[in-house]
């Protein structure tokens, strides 16, 4: 009905008073406009408010619930402690009472975790000591297998020095110059094994042991006594007091 009334106006009014008209309709329908959105905007607020409410109505049974689960389970502690009571002498249970036997609880649990805290850091412990040597011998023994090869080396400028006739050394110079380079070579070489840690074991006459001597043979000996070394056929080597090559040798009997 506006809309027809406002155009029969725009028909009979005069051509300056078109834009005035044209400004009122456009005001009335942005007001309209701006109802509608406040409109809306309330209903939103509304279904939010509602929906919180309906939140907190579902959360209230479940914490009443809580409750009640809680109250429960002391009245069931103090209703155990009651019947023991009334068993023993006919007297009910306080909640000092419901109160000392949870400390002594505690007390047992707090016991429990302190044993299991002392041996943790008994076996961190043993681990940090463990883990010391383990590196203390890789660095002592790290040269061992460098030491086996050497031993080799020594073993041949031995086997070359009791190769030479001594009855020749006077006659033959050249020879006498060798036979004493070789056991320079071989004393130098040995010198040189002590200062790390390496030593050779040469057990003639020693009591046979089975740690560091490796038995190849016995022979009958009645000028010592059983189980002695009388022979060897190859020096054994230790590394800083472990055995890393048993001396070969023979052993009496009788």
């Amino acid at each position: 009905m506006f809309t027809k009334r406002l155009g029969h106006m725009k028909t009979v009014a005069k051509p300056q008073n078109l834009s005035l008209l044209q400004q009122l309709g456009c005001f009335n329908y942005s007001t309209k406009k701006q109802q509608q959105q406040e409109v809306q905007q309330q209903h939103q607020q509304k279904q939010q408010q509602q929906q919180q409410q309906q939140q907190q109505q579902e959360l209230q049974p479940k914490q009443q619930q809580q409750q009640q689960q809680q109250q429960e389970s002391k009245k069931e502690i103090l209703g155990k402690g009651e019947a023991d009571g009334n068993e023993k002498g006919g007297a009910t249970m306080s909640e000092v009472e419901w109160l000392t036997q949870e400390l002594a609880a505690v007390k047992v649990e707090h016991g429990d975790l302190l044993e299991k805290y002392k041996r943790a850091l008994a076996d961190g412990e043993n681990m940090r000591k463990r883990l010391n040597k383990q590196i203390d011998d890789a660095r002592i023994f790290g040269i061992q297998g460098f030491c086996k090869d050497l031993i080799e080396v020594a073993d041949v400028l031995g086997h070359a020095t009791q190769s030479v006739p001594k009855d020749k050394l006077q006659a033959n110079g050249d020879l006498r110059n060798l036979f004493e380079g070789l056991n320079l070579t071989r004393a130098s070489l040995l010198q040189v094994f002590k200062r790390h840690g390496l030593e050779a074991l040469d057990p003639i006459n020693q009591k046979f042991d089975p740690n560091l001597h490796e038995a190849l043979f016995q022979t009958e000996d009645d000028s010592v006594e059983a189980n002695t070394v009388v022979q060897v056929t190859k020096l054994g080597y230790k590394l800083h007091k472990r055995c890393i090559r048993p001396a070969l040798v023979g052993v009496s009997k009788r």
